[in-house]
């Protein structure tokens, strides 16, 4: 399998995973919050944080590297947090009692859900390097 391929199937399985693991623990501890000074962190922003940081060497490098594969993993988890509570702020007041609502439950599995298809059908897809350079190729 290809470092591309590779990379995109660690995107879908972290997405998915982040996205139960979450689910489970806020569920069972419904009032957890990341709270700093006067301000609530919601997973979205922490989320985007992590896409920020895994996403831009997954742009910019090609390589087969674990280090990418570990960015991989950083990128699905960052993507599923910011998925999952983004129907969630939308169609509620943003409260703890109403992310166990089932529209929150529900937006979040639909958006993980298009995510991972989309992942999923692209990495199928997607073209096995040739090794020939194109003429746009440096």
């Amino acid at each position: 399998m290809n470092g591309n391929k590779k990379r995109a199937y660690l995107i879908a399985a972290s997405l998915v995973l982040t996205f139960i693991l979450l689910r489970i623990f806020l569920h069972l501890s419904p009032n957890t919050n990341l709270e700093i000074g006067p301000y609530q962190i919601h997973h979205l922003f922490t989320g985007l944080l992590l896409i920020i940081f895994a996403g831009i060497p997954l742009v910019l490098f090609n390589c087969d590297d674990r280090l990418l594969d570990f960015a991989s993993i950083l990128f699905g988890m960052g993507l599923s947090m910011a998925l999952d509570e983004w129907v969630y702020l939308i169609v509620t007041d943003g409260s703890d009692s109403a992310y166990l609502l089932p529209v929150s439950f529900w937006g979040g599995t639909l958006l993980v859900g298009l995510v991972f298809v989309y992942i999923i059908v692209l990495s199928l897809y997607s073209r096995k390097p040739t090794g020939n350079k194109s003429k746009y190729h440096d």
